[in-house]
């Protein structure tokens, strides 16, 4: 009997390595289910988030005086699609439409790529004053953008380029924002054993930037390129000064001339426009938003 006991009450034996990583391992894979309470609270983010967007639909659907009475409408009214054209043919929203997409393009395009080469070499590559450099790029980003306007509206004016889109694209082609943000991203994220072994291997820089930081990079280099198309697209004060309604303006530049006409200003046209500015940015995060996602997801390490 007395052995019974001794054998009921033994230890259990100690739990080997490789058990101790299988639960692990299952509970990492384990997907975590929220409460009430955390889908209450993203309910609530969502809610307070997209009211502004739904209520510049509201009051695009109604008339000016209604916009302005006290209080504000909160259900759609019968004029979007007459306020719709109004505005569209108002100003010529269509052109605006595209010189925007081209200036948010080349100026995301141009960002994404030099920001990711300057990353690399300010993160990566060993050279004289590097650190004293990478401080002055930073620096720039506290510089007010105001202070800039007169020197760069009187180079754009002498090379002829008043009320034309380089004016725009060309003062924007690289943001210190960018090249501090890849640069922080790669001197995580890009093993420096990586480029020498592509160094071993005879691979040149271009071809170590292109096979391998590149695509290390991707992830970062979505979420930089939606962010600076977005700034680009919503940008007004720099293309109000170059361009001009007359001119090639740019969506924001056109809208300031909306829904103005008798010494008053009829705000459902101006919120119409609004929303005519707003949807294509919807679309292209529609678009791409599951691929920025997911190159995140993907980029992320693995232990």
């Amino acid at each position: 009997m007395s052995h019974v006991l001794n054998r009921t009450a033994a230890p259990a034996a100690p739990t080997t390595t490789g058990g101790r990583r299988r639960r692990l391992g299952q509970k990492a894979g384990r997907q975590h289910h929220g409460g009430p309470l955390t889908y209450a609270l993203l309910v609530f983010a969502a809610v307070v988030s997209l009211f502004p967007l739904y209520w510049n639909l509201v009051a695009a659907s109604h008339t000016g005086e209604r916009v302005v009475q006290a209080p504000s409408p909160l259900l759609p009214g019968k004029e979007l699609f007459n306020n719709l054209s109004i505005a569209w043919n108002q100003v010529d929203m269509g052109e605006a439409l595209i010189n925007t997409t081209i200036v948010a393009a080349a100026v995301a395009t141009s960002t994404v790529l030099f920001a990711t080469l300057a990353g690399f070499a300010f993160a990566k590559l060993r050279f004289k004053g590097r650190n004293v450099l990478l401080a002055i790029v930073v620096a720039t980003m506290t510089v007010p953008p105001q202070l800039s306007v007169i020197p760069l509206y009187q180079l754009i004016t002498e090379f002829g380029w008043v009320n034309q889109l380089q004016s725009v694209i060309l003062p924007s082609l690289v943001a210190a924002f960018g090249v501090f943000f890849m640069r922080q991203y790669l001197l995580e994220a890009l093993p420096v054993e990586l480029i020498e072994a592509a160094r071993m291997d005879g691979a040149h820089s271009l071809r170590i930037i292109w096979h391998v930081v590149f695509p290390i990079a991707r992830p970062a280099m979505a979420v930089l390129g939606m962010l600076i198309f977005v700034q680009a697209w919503n940008d007004f004060f720099w293309p109000f000064i170059a361009l001009t309604p007359d001119g090639a303006p740019t969506l924001q530049v056109a809208l300031a001339g909306l829904g103005s006409g008798n010494h008053t200003v009829n705000h459902a046209i101006v919120l119409t426009g609004a929303f005519i500015a707003t949807v294509p940015l919807l679309l292209v995060f529609a678009l791409l938003g599951k691929h920025i996602v997911g190159g995140i997801t993907s980029g992320a390490v693995k232990s």
